[in-house]
């Protein structure tokens, strides 16, 4: 499972021209699942980005987590985080798990999320194409792997 962190001072995703969700202060979250991903991944990565420090304290420095900050999450599916591109020009997402794994999962990274932050966090729709706006602030973005548990 692999997870493209952004922090954001401001966020929306959109489907059909339809704002689904949005967000002001906080984190954007692309999420990639793979085939041998399971709950043990997700539970690593939810506990892993609420506490990751990637905001500014009062002397400036990224000490506070997402949840210090009181901040909101935007999270999206992505599963072209798991393109291969070693072979010609167009990539292979045969890592990526199939919608019958993948949705599961996604929904459960969803309520881990929720439980965890005590809020719930906004979401695009699994599978659909989507317009996703922000402002990435800093910029910061961070890549997190459950390979590296």
């Amino acid at each position: 499972m692999r997870i493209v962190i952004q922090r954001v001072s401001s966020a929306s995703v959109s489907v059909s021209g339809q704002v689904l969700g949005s967000i002001g202060n906080g984190l954007v979250v692309l999420l990639g699942i793979e085939e041998t991903d399971t709950q043990k991944e997700v539970d690593w990565l939810v506990q892993k980005l609420i506490n990751m420090r990637l905001f500014a304290d009062e002397a400036g420095k990224m000490n506070k987590s997402v949840m210090d900050n009181n901040g909101e999450v935007l999270l999206i599916s992505q599963f072209t985080l798991f393109a291969d591109i070693k072979k010609g020009n167009r990539p292979s997402y045969l890592r990526a798990a199939r919608p019958e794994k993948a949705i599961p999962l996604y929904e459960y990274f969803i309520s881990k999320l929720n439980e965890r932050m005590g809020k719930p966090c906004k979401t695009g729709v699994f599978g659909a194409n989507m317009q996703v706006e922000l402002v990435n602030d800093g910029p910061v973005t961070i890549v997190a792997d459950s390979e590296n548990e």
